[in-house]
């Protein structure tokens, strides 16, 4: 069984894709405007904001998960022992499976 540790509060980005990543790299470059980052993306307001209420859903997921095999593997990217984007990849193939 994994046990709960702080690091765990991280891996919270191993769930996110690449574009999800970027998208909250823009938003803080842009100092969390949501009307610059709508604009920077040629969309409405109300669209980007359910967007980041998505984002924000999925990021609270990844807290009250408690599937073993998930929190193993982001233990394993906090600890470096494999990658960020093999995390990801893993736990998505694992979700599809389940399916």
């Amino acid at each position: 069984m994994v046990k709960y540790d702080k690091c765990r509060r991280k891996n919270w980005i191993t769930l996110l894709d690449d574009e999800e990543v970027e998208f909250i790299r823009r938003f803080v470059l842009l100092s969390g405007s949501i009307k610059d980052m709508a604009s920077e993306y040629g969309i409405s307001y109300p669209t980007l904001r359910h967007r980041l209420d998505d984002l924000r859903k999925k990021i609270a997921e990844s807290d009250n998960t408690t599937d073993e095999y998930i929190l193993l593997v982001q233990q394993m990217a906090m600890d470096g022992r494999i990658d960020i984007e093999a995390a990801r990849f893993l736990i998505q193939e694992y979700r599809y499976t389940k399916r």
